[in-house]
């Protein structure tokens, strides 16, 4: 993490004592959040992230009193703050009051949060595990991204000790849902396929490009429920997600998967040239010197 982050409007070191244990959603895993990538001072799709952010805090009752613009340039002004212009940006939004163990003294029905840190580097691909029964697809609360994210990071963690770099996710009925924070996808020789919402899957920034504005021509790509067996039979498996682009998958519980075909170049390259004309077009982009307007530094 950087050395500074936004906390309700203001900008300050990230060894302030801001938070309490009072706040719900803290205690609780109560609110959303998302990630931001950050390409030359410019939050890349931050309106797809900024609409998912506020449909999911309806779902679950969260307040969401963030006016898109106003809080597009607070994130901005963090960037600013912390030299990060091309960086990883999380922001996250915390319910304050409910429940039997609200706090006294909360001024705010929620916060809001952010923060930067640098771009992770994750090699030339992923070695992953499966975890049955990780998604519950029948959920109301399925494709949220919330704050409790703790069954996540335990499966991560055993895979990771276990020597894999992920871990897919599968559904009550067997089908392939997505990873812990990405989601997948396969080639064949009828085209591309991803798992449907309907699955169990995150709504991810990235697999919605994919899949609108930056689809390539040449390709077809629909939504399709997979089995392990459709992976292992395909000509290549791909996962997506806002920190890793396109990443090839090259083994699955040690069982080496194919890696043939254009297909994932192709749907990359497409990526990439929608992501270069978004930033050039973007109307806001964070300033190498700090703009007047940028927030203060809560020193």
């Amino acid at each position: 993490m950087h050395r500074h982050l936004l906390h309700n409007g203001s900008i300050h070191k990230t060894s302030e004592k801001l938070l309490t244990p009072g706040q719900t959603g803290l205690m609780n895993g109560w609110g959303v959040f998302s990630t931001i990538r950050v390409f030359d001072g410019v939050l890349f799709a931050y309106e797809r992230h900024h609409a998912r952010m506020r449909k999911d805090a309806a779902l679950l009752g969260v307040p969401f009193p963030f006016d898109h613009d106003q809080l597009r340039q607070q994130l901005i002004s963090l960037v600013e703050a912390n030299d990060a212009f091309n960086s990883t940006l999380r922001v996250c939004v915390v319910r304050n009051r409910g429940g039997l163990f609200e706090g006294d003294g909360i001024g705010r029905d929620a916060d809001l949060i952010a923060f930067t840190t640098d771009i992770h580097r994750w090699g030339d691909g992923v070695h992953l595990t499966v975890q049955p029964h990780g998604r519950h697809a029948a959920s109301e609360f399925t494709g949220a991204k919330v704050l409790s994210w703790a069954f996540n990071l335990t499966w991560l963690e055993r895979a990771r000790a276990a020597g894999f770099d992920e871990v897919i996710l599968l559904n009550e009925h067997g089908h392939v849902a997505e990873c812990t924070s990405a989601n997948l996808f396969i080639s064949m020789p009828g085209g591309v396929f991803t798992p449907p919402l309907s699955a169990g899957c995150l709504p991810g920034v990235t697999r919605q490009l994919l899949l609108g504005p930056a689809r390539p021509p040449s390709l077809t790509i629909e939504e399709k429920n997979l089995s392990l067996d459709d992976l292992f039979a395909a000509d290549s498996v791909f996962i997506t997600s806002t920190t890793r682009e396109l990443l090839p998958v090259l083994s699955i519980n040690r069982r080496t998967i194919n890696n043939q075909g254009d297909a994932r170049q192709i749907m990359q390259d497409s990526f990439s040239r929608h992501a270069d004309e978004y930033v050039r077009a973007a109307p806001v982009r964070a300033r190498m010197v700090r703009s007047l307007q940028a927030l203060p530094v809560q020193e």
